[in-house]
């Protein structure tokens, strides 16, 4: 999955796909590169980023979605809590909703989906993106992730989502410090057989990695960013969220194929 952002703040890449015409030529880029989905956000959910609006969000993502939906071969996940921006995204075109709040921001949101034959991601976080480290405090790790990502699955099936239309996200980096995140990443094997649902994990370029490989700037995270790529594939994530779409391309095909070999 290539992550296209279309914010002023992203954390990890240029700003520059504000332009829709850039944003779209960096999501057909992707796609010639490898990518066999594309996520397209419009509202930064880093830890510490401002909310947007729906109307703000919408401005951002529609042109960019307008212009995809006619070239693009492969889906395009939209990256919304929003039950709203959800209903025109997938009315334009997109396929999945890619929800980090796990549907504990806008529960209406999965009525929202359901309606329009969508798929959704659920991610696992706790409190807004200012608070989610004050919630940091678990018990273990794993057990209580999986507990919480199963109230998630729970709601998104009373709203009307079928479960083949449901994947789950552990959410490496978010409302997790990081021996949280190292230890979802580790015991990635337990969660799957938890949950038993399709996993999609998301380390790119985050900050956790800092302890491991020390200060450095996001753009500079991506030798991590494949140790941990390589983790998920072979701990059995279906879909891994990356940035550097080419690279990561390799990764995972390595991975898959040492993955093969296990008994």
């Amino acid at each position: 999955m290539g992550i296209l952002n279309v914010t002023p703040d992203s954390f990890a890449e240029s700003t520059r796909r504000l332009d829709p015409a850039v944003a779209i030529d960096a999501a057909l880029r992707m796609e010639a590169d490898g990518a066999d989905l594309i996520d397209l956000g419009g509202e930064s959910t880093r830890p510490g980023a401002d909310p947007v609006s729906a109307g703000e969000e919408l401005a951002r993502i529609l042109p960019v979605l307008n212009g995809l939906a006619r070239r693009l071969r492969v889906p395009i996940s939209v990256d919304t809590y929003k039950a709203d921006v959800a209903g025109a995204a997938l009315d334009a075109g997109a396929a999945i909703v890619n929800d980090v709040s796990g549907l504990r921001f806008e529960p209406g949101l999965a009525c929202a989906v359901a309606e329009r034959g969508g798929a959704i991601v659920l991610m696992h976080t706790r409190g807004r993106s200012k608070t989610m480290y004050a919630e940091a405090v678990y018990e273990d790790v794993v057990a209580d992730v999986a507990r919480e990502l199963g109230e998630s699955l729970l709601a998104a099936t009373q709203g009307g989502v079928p479960l083949e239309q449901i994947i789950l996200d552990p959410g490496v980096g978010f409302a997790k410090r990081p021996s949280h995140s190292y230890g979802v990443l580790a015991r990635l094997p337990e969660l799957a057989a938890a949950l038993d649902r399709p996993l999609l994990v998301g380390p790119s370029r985050k900050s956790f990695m800092h302890n491991a490989v020390g200060e450095r700037p996001a753009l500079e995270r991506d030798w991590g960013t494949a140790a941990a790529v390589t983790t998920a594939v072979l701990g059995g994530a279906h879909i891994v969220r990356v940035h550097a779409v080419a690279e990561m391309v390799q990764v995972v095909r390595v991975a898959e194929e040492i993955r093969r070999q296990q008994p």
